[in-house]
């Protein structure tokens, strides 16, 4: 019998929106993948470098729970560097992947009962991660028309007294909204109030900002102490497949996961680590050159969808995502398919369009669907000309 922790939960989307996809392929359709959160670019040559040379000095055994020595001052080098943070090598857990990272967060300070405050639209994982560790989700919603960001005042409103945390990504995921300084000293400002909040900012698509320099709550007055920073190499990196990610937070935190994490996988691969140190203290340039391509491909997107009637988008600050609202064609139909919900529309598209996106609902907001633009530009374009075409469809 599988246990009820388990019923609990749902399958993530993005990945059934992956296994649907597959299948199409195996039949032979010509399948374009937008439903992924993946880097289409390869990982930078010295990161690779620095991995075969680990393997070739033998870093094949089990390194600290908690990451290497080199890497940890790596990481904090890089907080001082990139976000004015000082933090040290203590306060860093290095683990496999920022998902596990936020799930040791939560199983370390989250009690049965405990709400987490989650901003909405949000990544999938976060609430069935807090279900796991049996607290309570409370989702606030961001509207499209405030670039789907919550307010401040939503925030001061949403506050019990079971409150525990609160868990936002910036640049967010799937909207690519990026928090301003102004919009994250409001946030601040009320949770001062309550010092027995904890902040879970999940700031993964850092390198991926539009807008300029990234902006951290934990760089506020105040705030450090009592954020968890959330952070790792998938995206900037293109080191998906790496799965390599780390937190920074007070030491009591940071104490509570390496103890969690000693116990699901300890350290997380050797080989991946030492490719971690290259890629924070070496050469930039491709993660610039790599988020300059994202800028472009926005650009693409957001003018071309603009042109189907019926779309309407914010306009992503960063990360490599697109949020459309498409609930201008719920209640219609082909003549064969129905459109009720941002399920069946991503389903007419697969089907119909062979372009896969993933639906709403999976991150909160079930007027719209996400897609992203980590694909090359004939491909987003083609995808775009064969969703306006079934889209044409429908009356």
């Amino acid at each position: 019998m599988i246990s009820e922790r388990l019923k609990a939960l749902s399958e993530s989307a993005t990945l059934a929106m992956a296994v649907k996809a597959r299948e199409l392929q195996a039949k032979g359709h010509h399948v374009i993948k937008l439903n992924l959160g993946e880097p289409d670019f390869t990982t930078p040559a010295h990161i690779k470098e620095a991995a075969k040379k680990a393997i070739d000095d033998n870093f094949t055994f089990y390194p600290p729970v908690a990451g290497f020595p080199d890497l940890k001052e790596a990481i904090c080098h890089k907080l001082k560097r990139d976000n004015q943070l000082e933090y040290s090598p203590s306060q860093i857990v290095v683990s496999t992947g920022a998902k596990q990272s936020i799930a040791n967060v939560l199983l370390s300070t989250i009690n049965k009962g405990d709400e987490v405050i989650i901003f909405t639209p949000y990544w999938v994982t976060y609430i069935e991660q807090v279900k796991m560790a049996e607290g309570v989700p409370v989702v606030l919603k961001g509207a499209i028309e405030d670039d789907f960001k919550v307010t401040a005042s939503a925030l001061k409103d949403a506050i019990t007294s079971k409150t525990k945390a609160v868990l936002f990504s910036s640049p967010c995921n799937p909207t690519g909204s990026v928090f301003t300084v102004q919009e994250l000293t409001e946030i601040a400002g009320v949770l001062k109030e309550r010092t027995n909040i904890l902040v879970i900012s999940d700031e993964i698509y850092e390198y991926i900002n539009f807008e300029g320099s990234h902006s951290s709550i934990a760089q506020l007055p105040g705030m450090q102490e009592r954020t968890v920073v959330v952070n790792g190499f998938s995206k900037g990196f293109a080191m998906t497949g790496w799965r390599l990610g780390y937190i920074a937070a007070p030491e009591w935190v940071a104490k509570a996961c390496n103890k969690i994490q000693g116990q699901i996988t300890s350290g997380t691969s050797t080989i991946s680590q030492k490719a971690g140190v290259a890629a924070l203290t070496g050469d930039l340039s491709a993660t610039k050159e790599m988020a300059a391509a994202y800028l472009r491909r926005r650009d693409l997107v957001k003018t071309k969808l603009s042109k189907i009637p019926g779309i309407k988008t914010n306009m992503p600050a960063g990360a490599f995502y697109i949020f459309p609202d498409v609930s201008h064609y719920f209640g219609k139909s082909d003549g064969e398919t129905a459109i009720e919900n941002s399920y069946d529309f991503s389903m007419y598209i697969l089907n119909k369009a062979h372009v896969s996106i993933v639906d709403g609902a999976a991150f909160g907001e079930p007027n719209c669907i996400r897609m992203s633009f980590a694909a090359s530009d004939e491909d987003l374009i083609e995808a775009i000309t064969r969703i306006d075409k079934a889209l044409s469809l429908l009356k």
